[in-house]
């Protein structure tokens, strides 16, 4: 029987405001109790009941927000702290000097150490995804790593004068990023030996303009081993 209530109107103005704004923040508390859950548990014993229990919504906020637990689990993994190439702007310009591209490069990285306790669990879910694979973390190293680290290469055969990156430049670049990522994968020692190092986003930064240093020193060294190779083996493939 078809009603004879007329239709409710579309939502204007304040009101109009005001769904967007709870619509906005059901998905962040998804996405936050996700994360918690997810780290904890992992993507195969954690239920989208719970998450939605833990979020203080409904369950069916669930498949409006992001289709599925999958889809939920994808969004989880890469929009807290956003994606690595989405920082290449930060550093792959010609026009900046190599300091300045390290720099954009290192800070970037370390941007969402000052997150706090979101970037910790946020680490905690890349490692359990790399010990309990759902295919994401293939996908991730495809679409946002890769294009990240050759970015990162060509800034370095750029400053180094090097037309083709050899092993040698890509152990660079890999040993660059080895010093951000390393302030991920020893924040809980870091946190018991000398908790006054990430203590702040001031002590992050601190940090990382210690490890620009660092990674200039690296780029030097690398400059002056380079130039005392025979001319044949200085871009050896």
């Amino acid at each position: 029987m078809k009603s004879s209530l007329p239709a409710r109107p579309p939502a204007t103005g304040h009101e109009a405001r005001k769904q967007r704004a709870d619509g906005a923040e059901a998905r962040a508390h998804l996405l936050l109790a996700a994360l918690r859950l997810f780290a904890e548990k992992g993507f195969a014993k954690t239920s989208t009941r719970e998450i939605a229990q833990a979020a203080g919504v409904n369950l069916a906020a669930i498949s409006y927000y992001f289709g599925d637990k999958a889809g939920l689990y994808k969004a989880v993994f890469t929009e807290p702290l956003g994606k690595p190439c989405d920082d290449i702007s930060r550093y792959q310009p010609a026009h900046l000097s190599l300091r300045e591209a390290l720099g954009g490069f290192i800070s970037g990285f370390l941007q969402p150490l000052k997150q706090g306790e979101l970037a910790r669990q946020f680490t905690r879910l890349h490692f359990r995804e790399m010990l309990e694979p759902t295919g994401l973390w293939a996908e991730q190293i495809d679409s946002n790593i890769k294009p990240a680290h050759a970015a990162l290469v060509e800034v370095l055969c750029r400053h180094l004068g090097v037309t083709k990156a050899d092993d040698d430049l890509q152990r660079l670049a890999f040993s660059i990023t080895g010093l951000a990522m390393q302030m991920y994968v020893s924040h809980d020692v870091m946190q018991a030996v000398r908790p006054q190092l990430i203590a702040s986003p001031k002590a992050i930064d601190l940090f990382a303009d210690r490890m620009l240093d660092f990674a200039e020193a690296m780029v030097s060294v690398e400059r002056v081993r380079r130039a005392t190779l025979p001319p044949l083996k200085k871009n050896k493939p």
